[in-house]
């Protein structure tokens, strides 16, 4: 969204050999370092050849709404829309940019003016249309006027460029080449990034070269140690727009860019607080209709999904295949200070910045990692992650709130991030900190040839903010139910794990798969692979008088019970096995030496399975999105039980039952022989008397 205004200097001349660009300030085009081309003339052109190569510029404007601190409620619905069309502005005039960047290596500063100029006259017409939206209901707001003029900077896309700066830059300063045509159309870099538009090969860092760079503030005595976690899925029903109801309400198309929505399922452009509060919701516990929202993540594979051909999409340079999360963990935690106050109903928060890449880094908040490695964060990179390791993408939201505003004008000021130590600033309260989590199974992208191997990936932005990673950001909005609202302060405030998604969503170990093999389906039954001693081996009783009047006791004896261990599935396993139905054998030995069962062997993997399926039936009955909820809820151990209880069960149950009763069978006739010894000798005995 914001950022701290730069007032550019006008009528500056500034050229080097190597690059050189344009600027409109003040109704003049000057030279500036930007540009590069291979057939530039260099600094001894008199002229400063102002020579654009494709893919090299993009367009910065100052953003006017980080400058509207207050507006009143009479003006804001024309200020809102004066705000969109601004963004429209821009948008249209990068596409010209690019459509034109072929010419423009010809003809210079004439092409640049006939963009620029046309965009500083409709963005002094909409600012001055604000202005008088804002006076005629309040305090004129000064200065504006100043800021209609743009700027075209360096993109960073060109050959041999990248921006410089951030972490893991090592090994990675190597961008891709730039090719030629409009956004969205022409040729494409990568097997289907959208010409010129990004992202390109600087945009990445390996992971593995980033220092571990994740510090947390030291808790106080009153600090609010607990952790609420609500599970709403991962929008597997694919609910996508290209809307913004909290910066361009009213506005279709107004991020210009698409988001994933998981929780609320009426968020669109129009949808009225009304309309949120009475909407289904993917969530797990319906008391909570919030909002959650973020810009998708596409792979640059060529693919044409249902928006290539519609605004937000392929025609505003937002082309490739949409991910859909393999993860998605939304927790609410306290403050290392003090403990937190219930947010507001129909609190508003931005976080990070969507036009960041111009703006500046001042509210660039989005963070970039892998799983195994999530003590190490990009801010302007995406990661390159090893392989087994999966792309994770992690937005803290602000945690301070005013104490009055629900929103305000920048969508900034009623809320705001607590500092290093965690201290709120003066006047604002500590709220739940939503902290957003998700999780993407993308293979490493193939940097030496731009993605044509392995797709890179990218999220969706606006049109010139060319995909850059550092534009990442989040949005919320509260549609908790008050009462579940309480229950979460109450839980956070008494250090307490709470809350349906608690437990749900397990951190994601680099060497497991999404979906870790079920035992009780993939593991052999004992019960119908293994022989079964008690139908198939002689039977001693038929066989040999009967030993129960006058064999010995078995448990005065030191011999070992072998057949019922051939039908028990416990032995060598956690848990019993499903279909033991207790043969007379496997019960005898259950109740007469329970030392043989080992020890906490209190429940078996099909117990396991229900407490899962408790939860993937609940969200299904009551939103049909068992592919989004269900499959955390499967993968997840049951509460109180061991986490690895199924993993090792399964490697000891598959291929050993069987060879386990094999064995058995010289140990059972072995045992026949000994008890018919003993009474044939018995009764020798007694013939003897």
């Amino acid at each position: 969204m914001g950022r701290n205004t730069r007032r550019r200097p006008t009528g500056a001349r500034r050229a080097t050999s190597a690059a050189v660009a344009l600027i409109l300030g003040g109704g003049g085009l000057v030279a500036v370092n930007v540009y590069a081309s291979a057939t530039e003339s260099g600094a001894g052109d008199p002229q400063g050849a102002n020579v654009l190569s494709a893919g090299a510029a993009t367009i910065d404007c100052p953003d006017i709404g980080d400058e509207l601190t207050t507006v009143p409620e009479a003006a804001k619905g024309d200020v809102d829309k004066e705000l969109a069309l601004l963004d429209q502005q821009i948008a249209e005039a990068y596409q010209q940019l690019q459509a034109k960047a072929d010419q423009m290596q010809q003809n210079g500063d004439s092409d640049a003016d006939a963009i620029m100029n046309p965009l500083k006259e409709k963005r002094t017409e909409s600012i001055g249309r604000i202005v008088a939206a804002i006076d005629g209901a309040g305090e004129r707001p000064d200065g504006l006027d100043d800021l209609a003029a743009c700027e075209l900077r360096s993109s960073g896309n060109q050959s041999g460029g990248g921006e410089n700066g951030g972490q893991g830059e090592d090994g990675q300063g190597g961008a891709g080449q730039a090719q030629g045509g409009a956004a969205g159309q022409g040729d494409q870099q990568g097997g289907g990034a959208p010409a010129g538009n990004g992202p390109v090969a600087a945009d990445f860092a390996d992971i593995k070269s980033v220092q571990p760079n994740v510090q947390k503030p030291q808790p106080q005595d009153n600090a609010s140690r607990g952790e609420f976690a609500t599970s709403c899925g991962v929008n597997a029903n694919g609910l996508f727009n290209s809307d913004n109801v909290i910066v361009a309400p009213g506005v279709t198309n107004g991020a210009h860019h698409f988001h994933d929505y998981v929780g609320n399922q009426s968020n669109n452009a129009f949808a009225s607080d009304g309309d949120l509060a009475k909407a289904d919701t993917s969530c797990q516990d319906e008391g909570d209709k919030s909002s959650y929202y973020w810009p998708v993540v596409r792979l640059q594979n060529g693919t044409r999904e249902k928006d290539a051909d519609a605004a937000g999409g392929g025609t505003e340079g937002n082309a490739g295949e949409i991910v859909t999360p393999k993860q998605v963990t939304l927790d609410f935690v306290g403050s290392p200070r003090s403990k937190v106050t219930a947010m507001p109903r129909l609190l508003r928060i931005i976080t990070g910045d969507a036009k960041a890449f111009v703006n500046g880094n001042t509210n660039a908040n989005a963070s970039w990692s892998c799983t195994g490695f999530e003590d190490r964060q990009l801010k302007d990179k995406y990661p390159v992650c090893p392989q087994g390791s999966d792309v994770v993408r992690t937005f803290k939201f602000q945690s301070c709130w005013d104490g009055a505003n629900i929103d305000s004008a920048n969508h900034r000021a009623h809320v705001a991030f607590a500092d290093a130590e965690g201290n709120c600033p003066g006047g604002f309260k500590a709220i739940p900190q939503l902290v957003q989590r998700i999780v993407y199974d993308i293979d490493a992208p193939s940097l030496q040839d731009g993605g044509r191997t392995s797709p890179l990936f990218a999220v969706d932005s606006f049109p010139e903010q060319l995909h850059k990673p550092v534009t990442d950001h989040g949005d919320f909005i509260n549609v908790f139910d008050e009462g579940l609202m309480n229950d979460m302060v109450d839980c956070i405030n008494a250090g307490r794990k709470c809350g349906a998604g608690a437990g749900a969503e397990e951190p994601q170990d680099p060497s497991q798969s999404a979906e870790p093999p079920n035992p009780s389906e993939e593991a052999p039954n004992p019960s119908e692979e293994a022989p079964n001693p008690s139908e198939e081996a002689p039977n001693p009783s038929e066989e040999a008088p009967d030993p129960s009047e006058e064999a010995p006791n078995p448990s005065e004896e030191p011999t070992e019970q072998p057949a019922p261990t051939a039908d028990d599935p416990s032995d060598g396993n956690e848990g019993s096995a499903p279909g033991d139905d207790g043969g007379g054998q496997t019960e005898e030995p259950s109740d007469d030496a329970p030392s043989t069962e080992p020890a906490g062997d209190k429940e078996s993997p099909v117990d396991v399975e229900p407490k899962a399926d408790v939860t993937a039936s609940h969200d299904t009955a009551d939103h049909g999105q068992s592919a989004e909820v269900g499959t955390p809820a499967q993968t997840a151990p049951a509460a109180g039980s061991d986490p690895s209880a199924a993993s090792q069960t399964e490697p000891q149950a598959v291929g050993g039952l069987a060879e386990t009763g094999a064995n058995l069978w010289p140990a059972a006739i072995g045992g026949i022989c000994v008890v018919a010894g003993i009474v044939l000798l018995r009764r020798i005995r007694r013939s003897a008397m």
